[in-house]
This record gives C-alpha cells, structure tokens and sequence, in this order.
C-alpha cells in the first residue's frame, strides 16, 4: 500500500514514520509513505493555506484551492488514491474500516488544521474519517494512527503474521490477558492454565477471558463480534452471575 499524507507540518510524521514497526514495514516493501507539504500548492508568493471564515467567528479556516490541488497531484481515474480527510464529523474509525482500507492500493489522508477546511474540500473526497470524539490540534495525530492500523494489517509488515489476528477488535472482542515472567510478581501468580502445557485448555481460557473482559469494560461490542454457541453459554454464565 502508498499512504500519501497530505498535512502543513510533514515534520510531525518524519521520527515517527522512521521507527519501529513502521520503518521495518518500509524496508521490507510492506508500505510506503510519500509526505506533501499543503503550502507547497498555494499559488500566491507567500503560500497561504488560510483565511478568515465568512460570516465571522474565531480561528482560521484552511482554503479549499491548495488541498485540492494537493490531491489532483496524486493523480486522477484508476490511478488516484483514496482520499480521506480527517475529521471529527467524519466516520468512527474502527478495525472492520481498517480492514477494508487495507485492501486499497493506495490512500491520501488530507490533515485539517486550526478551525477546519472549507466546506466544499468534502466534494473533493470519498470519505471522512474520525478516531473519536475527541478534539485535537490537527489532522496529524489522527492520521498516524490511520496509518499506523493500516500498517500492521500490510503482509509482512509484522514479524510474527499472527500478531495482528490476536489482537483486540481483530474478532470484535478485546484482547485476552497476557503474561510473560517471572510466574510470580509482588504475590501475583500468572494464571496455572497458561504454565500448563495444554495447548486447548489455554485456547479456551483465552477466548472466555476475551468474552469476559468485553462483558465488563465493552459489553457494547458483542452485538457484532462473531460468537459461537459456546460463546454464547459463558456469556450467560456471566449475566447470571452478575445479575445475582
């Protein structure tokens, strides 16, 4: 996959797209990243990207020409990437989006800034995407995040290719508890189970742990998680418990 990120600060991606997991995604052809400087695309001498907003009110609004014409530097027909912008009215971002976006060659994320773009930027895209209903100083975190989700679901991308089928959301329910040693911390055991050798025992106490710790903290969650009928009994279990 060709992430283009489309942003006025590319310095905020550069230390990050080149660390960790995401630079080994790169080297190992899984991803690849091109950064675009919106104030390059400005056509007056002093690349203004912003103005006040009509009608009045606070902050700046960015200018529709530079952010489109951003995006029509990245081609047009078949060839054109996805184009997302970041926005806190836009799409929940969750895993089942990411898994569709995954399939795509390439995708542009447009990074907003100050008090948003202008409205009519939105004909110039084919979604927009929020991670939550949180307000941030700009597009650039929400994209890394975009980015780095869409990076672990790239093949190859991960040392271990099972790392990202393991993990919360990947079946609708979060993680179950890990471990690792010593066996004993400060008088807390590692649960005997996973010290057991019994590789289908381990099986099951993950998946009910995974029910469980939905239940308590994402009960939300299950309506759409795949469950079998033996998800569905110790999920019983649970609600009889808690409902005494």
């Amino acid at each position: 996959m060709h992430i283009y990120v489309l942003t006025l600060f590319p310095e905020l991606f550069t230390s990050v797209l080149s660390a960790t997991m995401l630079q080994k995604a790169q080297e190992r052809g899984a991803v690849a990243f091109t950064l675009h400087n919106i104030r390059d695309f400005a056509a007056d001498k002093h690349h203004v990207t912003d103005d006040t907003p009509y009608g009045g009110g606070h902050g700046m609004v960015m200018k529709p020409e530079p952010i489109v014409a951003a995006l029509e530097s990245l081609g047009s027909g078949r060839e054109r990437p996805w184009r997302v912008l970041l926005s806190p009215q836009g799409r929940l971002f969750t895993q089942p989006r990411a898994a569709d976006l995954a399939r795509l060659p390439s995708i542009a994320l447009v990074c907003g800034r100050y008090e948003g773009v202008d409205e009519r930027v939105r004909a110039f895209v084919d979604e927009e995407i929020s991670i939550g209903d949180v307000i941030l100083s700009g597009g650039e975190v929400a994209a890394l995040v975009v980015i780095d989700v869409l990076t672990r679901l790239m093949p190859g991308a991960l040392g271990c290719e099972d790392s990202a089928a393991s993990e919360s959301f990947s079946d609708g329910l979060l993680e179950y508890p890990q471990y690792t040693r010593p066996p004993e911390f400060r008088g807390l055991r590692v649960p005997d189970v996973l010290l057991s050798g019994d590789h289908g025992a381990i099986a099951r106490w993950r998946r009910q742990e995974a029910l469980r710790r939905t239940f308590e903290r994402r009960p939300d969650l299950l309506a759409q998680a795949t469950l079998s009928d033996e998800d569905r009994t110790f999920l019983q279990t649970l609600i009889s418990r808690r409902n005494g």
